[in-house]
């Protein structure tokens, strides 16, 4: 970014000619004390001439932490208080010491807040003299090791603060050793005072971004009730969510600032997912119940209240990472397919949960680094502004200003160019006071300087910071945000109206070539083989999806595990990506597995003709169609399936049922012969293991034919020994009847009353046997056949793992 070199038409002020008149007296001191031959020189001046002999270059033994500073842009009428603590950091004792305040001088250039922050020892000229007299804080002793304590309040108007600018603010310790028993300068540490006083003519609109982001961490598991209760890696969103974790912190820090919220619709529909009842994910396989729906529900109603009439953008579903796709997986076909998906379903998400309408419309990749490729990436799934950075975006032209955030690119496109300086202030250890109170008056000053240049034009600033920052660093965030929005130059936009502001027409709007990429980023993408996984994984969605009667019990939990396969949050952490991106595909393969054939023995065939069974087992909860089982006669000319080589068979089980199918067959000739049967989609893809078995052929001989030829004939001379002796019987009826007269009444008994029971035991003989020598009609069966349809193998509910979930 290209720097103002110094205001024009300000004149110097109080505390710059004071500087230089001290400059003055510190160069001549040491040809008038030579001359006048004086054995000593004041305090004051001994002690920068021994630090400048001794310290420059070094931080000195004396570490010193600046804790807090009130206010962070202090105005006419206030008392600014500087806070810390002084740690010798020496093997010897510090005698005879005393904290004391350097203001100035007022920095002209953005560069200059840079060079001023990175300086770590004390330097006459560039170090002002302390404002002594009564504001300074006494440490009499301090031993090796040791720490103390300090506190110096000093009324602005005795600080000599001139124009509007930003000020050097230098908090020193100077004392002796028993190695240098003289006044010196034994520590510094600098910061900045940012000075505007009253109302600036024209104020920079700035845009702070408040991303809510977390990491994966939802599985693509739920279970098989009928609100497919979602399973968890772990129980961490909850820790995050919870009061005091980090998301909470987020959530209620941003609740007071005015801020565009910047939302992950994985996150939301995670923590969604917690509300209704969840399952925490064991190392054995196993689930437990997770008892945190409260705390869901108490974060986002307050989510929901926060959002409302705020400037909300929800990124692609899961903050797919941009740059991957587009140096990796743009050319494996169907990845960008899935930045679309997530794309498509962010806006619903979010206005669901929370119930505010987003925009969509910008696409962030890692850390605002854009090339072509990015820019082209970005773009494909609908976004038309593209939220870059100006350490990518640099500035070619020469300006002496930072330009508005907004750059068109070609394409209709819109880059939206976040300042680098601000938007990084608050990454690193922020868990310290003295590196927090740093970050924030550095904050505070470069953005000052930002409204210092060009003081009459109105621009727009963006400022995006890392991602997901910590606890800590969303507190220095609020801070320095907070101090921001009550000072006197800057105020509030959102990012809709930062990305409409008219661009600068100095800025630049090239985007930077490939090869102008950080390898630093570069070398945390995800690589090629991420984007084949997850497009394998894809493929195997597609198959199974189209034979299940209720596809989005399937289809919406793993299209966003795909989703969050491909997560900006996987950068650096390439191992527990590839953990996920294979959890993903094994239980999707799990699942598929539950419709399969049940494995057949070998079998034999005696005849010309037969039936085999095939049976298909669904052990899913819902049923299963569209799909085709094929048996396959490896040797058509020995075993024929139907009237060919194969036959096919249309499938259709209920959940958790089994569903046999039989083939007719005819055999050509003897011996043993492969055969496969194998399911298929009804689009012709195989579904499946295939199942193969053989099948021996055993043709009918003529002993046979013979035997069964004799057992003919002697049923039909049974039948005809069986009809001579009725006509017998019935002959002998007849006699008897006419010798004995009409008195016997035709019956059968004898005088002592008995029955003849020839004709009755040839009665009832003959239809049982007639009956058992009915052949079937049917051909023959395995004997083995199971039944075509089998009722459920359990009533109970079979465990998450092996149900269809979400």
């Amino acid at each position: 970014m290209a720097e103002a070199a110094d205001f024009q038409g300000t004149s110097p002020s109080p505390a710059r000619r004071w500087l230089r008149r001290s400059g003055a007296l510190l160069a001549g001191a040491p040809l008038l004390a030579g001359l006048l031959q004086l054995p000593l020189s004041t305090p004051s001046q001994a002690a920068e001439k021994a630090s400048a002999a001794t310290a420059v270059g070094a931080s000195g033994p004396v570490d010193v932490s600046l804790d807090s500073l009130s206010p962070s842009a202090p105005t006419n009428g206030d008392t600014v208080t500087v806070s810390g603590s002084v740690t010798n950091t020496s093997k010897q004792t510090v005698t005879d010491a005393h904290v004391g305040l350097r203001v100035g001088p007022s920095l002209t250039t953005r560069t200059a807040i840079d060079t001023a922050a990175r300086r770590t020892s004390f330097q006459p000229g560039l170090d002002p003299l302390e404002v002594g007299g009564k504001y300074v804080a006494q440490v009499a002793k301090l031993a090796a090791g040791s720490s103390q304590h300090f506190s110096i309040s000093v009324p602005v108007k005795d600080l000599d603060l001139g124009a509007d600018g930003v000020y050097q603010l230098g908090v020193s310790l100077t004392g002796r050793t028993t190695a240098q028993p003289w006044d010196q300068v034994l520590g510094i540490k600098r910061t900045f005072l940012p000075w505007q006083p009253d109302g600036a003519d024209t104020k920079t609109k700035t845009t702070y971004l408040w991303p809510l982001i977390s990491t994966v961490h939802l599985t693509a598991q739920t279970g098989s009730d009928a609100q497919q209760t979602p399973v968890f890696k772990n129980d961490d969103l909850a820790k995050e969510i919870s009061p005091g974790g980090r998301l909470d912190q987020l959530l209620s820090l941003g609740s007071d600032l005015d801020v565009t919220w910047v939302l992950d619709p994985d996150l939301l529909a995670s923590v969604d997912a917690m509300r209704g009842g969840y399952r925490i994910q064991q190392e054995d396989g196993t689930t437990v119940a997770g008892r945190n729906q409260a705390v869901a529900n108490a974060w986002l109603d307050k989510l929901e209240k926060t959002v409302q009439g705020q400037s909300v953008v929800a990124l692609p579903f899961a903050d797919p990472d941009l740059a991957s796709l587009a140096h990796h997986g743009k050319d494996v076909t169907g990845s960008l397919s899935h930045l679309k998906d997530a794309t498509d379903v962010a806006a619903g998400t979010v206005e669901t949960i929370v119930h505010v309408k987003p925009s969509t419309d910008f696409a962030w990749p890692a850390d605002g680094a854009v090339d072509p490729s990015i820019i082209k990436v970005a773009t494909s799934a609908g976004a038309d502004k593209v939220i870059a950075r100006s350490d990518s975006l640099r500035e070619t032209g020469g300006l002496s200003y930072t330009p508005s955030a907004a750059r068109p690119i070609g394409g209709g496109t819109t880059a939206v160019v976040a300042d680098e300086r601000l938007s990084t202030a608050f990454q690193g250890d922020m868990m310290k006071a003295g590196d927090s109170t740093l970050a924030v008056q550095d904050f505070l000053a470069q953005s000052l300087m930002i409204n210092l240049q060009e003081s009459k034009n109105e621009r727009s600033i963006v400022v995006a910071p890392q991602r997901m920052p910590t606890a800590s660093q969303a507190q220095s965030m609020a801070e320095g945000l907070r101090a921001l929005q009550q000072g006197n130059w800057s105020q509030s936009q959102g990012l809709t109206e930062a990305a409409k502001a008219k661009p600068d027409p100095g800025a630049t709007t090239k985007v930077p070539p490939a090869s102008a990429y950080p390898s630093s980023l570069r070398h945390r993408e995800l690589p090629r083989s991420a984007f084949e996984r997850i497009q394998a994984t894809q493929a195997k969605l597609d198959k199974f999806r189209m034979i299940l009667s209720d596809e989005s019990r399937v289809v919406t939990p793993f299209g966003r595990a795909i989703d969050r396969g491909m997560s900006s949050s996987w950068r650096g952490r390439a191992t527990e990506a590839a953990d996920f991106r294979q959890g993903v595909e094994t239980y999707l393969d799990g699942l598929t597995g539950l419709v399969h054939l049940i494995q057949k023995s070998d079998a034999k065939l005696s005849g010309r003709s037969a039936t085999i069974p095939v049976t298909v087992q669904n052990n899913l909860v819902q049923g299963v169609g569209h799909l085709v089982l094929r048996l396959t006669s490896q040797q058509p000319t020995r075993l024929k399936i139907h009237n060919g080589p194969y036959d096919e068979q249309p499938i259709q089980v209920a959940g958790e049922h089994s569903q046999s199918v039989k083939f007719t067959t005819s055999t050509q000739a003897n011996g043993p012969v492969q055969v496969v049967a194998q399911l298929y989609t009804e689009d012709g893809q195989p579904y499946g293991d295939p199942v193969p078995f053989e099948v021996k052929v055993t043709e009918i001989t003529s002993t046979v034919m013979l035997v069964i030829g004799g057992g003919v004939l002697l049923l039909v001379l049974a039948g005809f020994r069986m009809y001579t002796q009725r006509k017998r019987a019935a002959a002998r009826q007849a006699e008897e009847d006419a010798e004995n007269g009409p008195e016997t009444g035709g019956g059968s008994e004898d005088a002592e009353g008995t029955v003849d029971t020839d004709s009755t035991e040839d009665s009832a003989a003959g239809p049982e046997r007639a009956s058992g020598s009915e052949s079937g009609a049917d051909d023959p069966e395995q004997p083995s056949d199971p039944t075509p349809d089998t009722a459920p193998e359990s009533a109970d509910p079979s465990d998450a793992g092996e149900r269809v979930d979400r």
